[in-house]
């Protein structure tokens, strides 16, 4: 008799979905990923040795390796499933390495496999730290990067400034959203399900769930804490950074450059 061997997961079909999901919050997501691309290449070149932070499906280090055929990436995260995708999708890519931290741990950094890095990157996904615990991140950073080093971070940083601006936003976002919804575009929640969902992932999603809660039962980001630009700035500056400041990608979203 035949052995049978389990199927595998669609790896590509996942990221795919992952990257559609994110647009559904994020429709300039792929500017906000040139733009920090553009600045790694103009801060430290065309072969940079990248942490790519919180990486989630590896999101940052798959653009970063389609631009710079000599750049190298470590993806951090604590999200098993997430981290499953990522190492399937990237299982015969030796120009990267996944690990599972948790940013929160203090000594975090001791996993890595190098102790400095050219530039490190992060999109979408800090906005759940608090602002202490941004602050010692920032300093771990600072630790990382050698004088020169580029730390990019894109993330919601809603400018209270500018009520007016962010509301129209806010009501032009809200209207694409639904209908995008409307067209069956999944939302957060939805991928979770769809991913549970999944026979061969659906045992690496109930340990996510077991650790970190149940995403497939709403948003699980509507209390985290969202500071503005400048917050990050000042924060990158207490930490070390000799320079630091919000570069805009839409009218209410950008990122913050930071240069040790």
């Amino acid at each position: 008799m035949a052995d049978t061997m389990a199927a595998a997961p669609d790896w590509t079909a996942w990221q795919n979905s992952w990257d559609r999901q994110q647009e559904w919050y994020l429709p300039d997501r792929e500017e906000r990923f040139r733009v920090m691309l553009d600045s790694v290449e103009a801060l430290v070149g065309p072969e940079p040795r990248v942490l790519d932070l919180a990486c989630g499906t590896g999101s940052i280090s798959a653009r970063l390796l389609r631009r710079f055929p000599g750049a190298t990436s470590v993806g951090v995260d604590r999200d098993p499933a997430l981290l499953a995708i990522a190492r399937g999708s990237f299982a015969a890519e030796p120009r990267v390495r996944f690990v599972t931290v948790d940013l929160l741990d203090p000594r975090w950094t001791e996993a890595l496999p190098h102790s400095s890095y050219d530039a490190v990157l992060t999109a979408t996904a800090l906005h759940w730290m608090d602002g202490a615990a941004l602050r010692v991140l920032y300093g771990q950073l600072a630790g990382l990067l050698p004088d020169g080093g580029v730390f990019l971070n894109a993330d919601h940083m809603p400018d209270e400034s500018t009520p007016r601006l962010n509301e129209a936003e806010r009501s032009y976002r809200r209207a694409a959203r639904q209908r995008a919804r409307d067209e069956g575009a999944q939302d957060w929640a939805d991928w979770w399900r769809a991913l549970a969902a999944d026979p061969t992932l659906a045992e690496v999603t109930a340990e996510r769930f077991a650790r970190y809660g149940d995403p497939s039962a709403g948003d699980d980001h509507g209390d985290d804490p969202m500071y503005p630009p400048a917050w990050h700035a000042a924060a990158l500056r207490e930490a070390g950074f000799d320079e630091a400041r919000p570069v805009w990608c839409s009218v209410t979203d950008g990122l913050v450059l930071a240069l040790k």
